[in-house]
């Protein structure tokens, strides 16, 4: 039953969009969590439900196996299966230490919950993605993220479904049923938040939809590339602007940096006068950079950005320098076997539009990789190579993380995606345009002014995991003296 309340929550997370089933599936698994005789079935109850949530929420991990299913797709449900139980196990241990403190009692529940999700955002690299906060992204709730970031709306959400549950239990059900009732409205009603006025200068996105199982294949990489060309020179309608800067998705040519040769000078023709900005492969004489690079009316890079944080398995493997160490060479990054991470967050200049700070896909997902920016930039910049993630829910949820950064920062943020969804999301997270999923074109949009710093900019996640410590250190004191 836990395995099943887990799939029926993950239906809150994009594509499905439905906060109050996540809410359902989690005043539920608070039942259930009461109702467990002991630590392990604690345990298994929480690490089940984690299992049944993240299998249906993170389906499209199968992805990536299937760009070629002859070779890797038997991998597929060994992936999803592996992962989903995997991050459960931060639910599970969650659920077993709060029925440490005392059974029946749900609060201690609610703190090592968000305690949990907060350490599955930061411990081994972290993969906070499908966080309960992130359904909630499009409604009214949504918008305290500018105040408290995602992982204190956790526990918000938390809270209110384990007060909904045992009020319910208590015989309060009214006010039980009309805590509930609020509950799925600041959930579910979108913000009606002021809009926010645009600046005078325009962003081309784009977005030329090569799927992954053809970008790199050498008779389609022309058919492309020109295509890229083309969106880029194509002129705006009549009585437009013409672009401020143009931005190309990650990994947008096939060429090294520095085999680009002649392609460079092409993009920046292609741009006229605004300066384009690129994901490209950057590379050393032993190690290579997922990197992002800006050109100048002639061809010439001004400046470069290299990607910090990097997915385990999918741009590197962990522990594969100091295995180097040891003599197994193999799997060292620094020996050209993997992408090596930049040395951090950094602003790009881009003069009259001011400083922006660029995210490479995956980089999006950790509202910490945000909030580590040398100094507050006029706007975000997030370039993606979705293709990887499927036709579906990958995208999507990766576009409500995007969402989730602006409004926590108060930036607008500017996102290039090879496949889609291209779009230009103003400080509280809406989307002012985008480019469909799966399809070639590009996207003249302006740029949204910023707002004034956020509370959640200023203090980050310290002040939450001051709270949680001590919350937990008082479940402690109180289970000692009774």
């Amino acid at each position: 039953m836990a395995a099943l309340l887990g799939a029926l929550a993950a239906f809150g997370q994009a594509p499905y969009d439905q906060p109050f089933l996540l809410f359902l599936g989690l005043v539920l698994v608070f039942l259930l969590y009461r109702h467990a005789t002991t630590r392990a079935q604690a345990a298994l109850t929480g690490w089940a439900f984690g299992t049944g949530y993240f299998m249906h929420a993170l389906q499209w991990i199968v992805s990536p196996f299937m760009v070629d299913v002859a070779r890797h797709g038997w991998m597929a449900p060994f992936a999803l299966v592996f992962l989903s139980a995997g991050l459960a196990l931060f639910w599970g241990a969650a659920f077993w230490i709060a029925r440490r403190f005392g059974a029946g009692r749900m609060w201690p529940l609610v703190l090592c919950w968000a305690a949990a999700e907060m350490i599955r955002a930061y411990i081994f690299t972290g993969f906070p993605w499908a966080m309960p906060a992130q359904a909630l992204v499009n409604g009214m709730a949504g918008q305290s993220l500018a105040w408290f970031g995602p992982y204190a709306l956790n526990l918000a959400l938390l809270g209110v479904t384990a007060a909904a549950m045992a009020l319910f239990l208590q015989g309060r059900r009214a006010v039980a049923l009309t805590l509930t009732l609020a509950g799925i409205g600041v959930i579910s009603v979108p913000a009606a938040s002021p809009p926010v006025p645009n600046t005078e200068h325009i962003i081309r996105l784009i977005q030329p939809n090569a799927p992954q199982r053809d970008k790199w294949d050498p008779a389609q990489i022309p058919f492309f590339f020109d295509r890229q060309l083309k969106l880029t020179a194509t002129p705006p309608k009549a009585g437009d602007p013409t672009p401020d800067l143009v931005i190309w998705p990650e990994t947008a040519i096939p060429w090294a940096l520095d085999l680009a040769g002649s392609a460079l000078a092409e993009i920046a023709a292609a741009g006229g006068q605004a300066p384009v900005a690129l994901g490209v492969l950057r590379r050393t004489e032993t190690q290579f950079f997922n990197s992002m690079v800006t050109l100048d009316t002639d061809g010439a890079v001004t400046q470069s950005y290299d990607k910090h944080h990097l997915v385990p398995f999918g741009e590197y493997l962990p522990l594969g320098d100091l295995l180097a160490d040891l003599g197994i060479f193999g799997l060292a990054s620094r020996n050209g076997n993997g992408y090596s991470a930049g040395a951090g967050a950094k602003l790009l200049d881009f003069g009259p539009m001011g400083m922006a700070l660029p995210l490479i896909c995956y980089e999006a997902v950790f509202a910490h990789d945000v909030s580590a920016a040398p100094e507050r930039p006029a706007f975000l910049i997030q370039i993606t190579n979705d293709a990887w993630f499927g036709k579906g829910a990958g995208p999507k949820q990766h576009l409500a993380q995007a969402r989730m950064r602006a409004i926590e920062q108060g930036l607008p943020l500017a996102r290039a995606a090879n496949t889609g969804i291209s779009a230009m999301i103003d400080p509280h997270g809406r989307i002012t345009a985008s480019l469909p999923l799966n399809t070639a074109g590009y996207l003249d949009a302006a740029l949204p002014h910023p707002l004034a710093p956020t509370l959640y900019s200023k203090t980050g996640d310290l002040p939450l995991a001051l709270f949680l410590l001590l919350g937990l250190f008082w479940a402690v004191l109180r289970r000692r003296s009774s």
